[in-house]
């Protein structure tokens, strides 16, 4: 038996213009948004429509995971 992953995991990355890029890495869910809410509000939705309808077990999640999420930043120098 294959043990369920209890997290959905993503990372969030300042887009090459502006706002943000967000990409789970456990599910195919990539996103965006122009602020670090909108970018999240995106990714919660983006998750629900791609497991609507899906076995969790099937795809090696527990049932209502939440979501992890990193985020890597450019160094701000004073």
């Amino acid at each position: 038996m294959v043990p369920h992953r209890y997290t959905i995991q993503a990372v969030i990355d300042p887009g090459d213009e502006s706002g943000y890029v967000t990409e789970c890495l456990n599910l195919p869910v990539v996103t965006q948004g122009q602020t670090l809410d909108e970018t999240v509000h995106n990714l919660r939705e983006a998750i629900a429509l791609h497991l609507e309808d899906e076995d969790m077990a099937l795809l090696g999640l527990a049932p209502n995971p939440p979501v992890m999420v990193s985020m890597e930043m450019e160094p701000v120098y004073a």
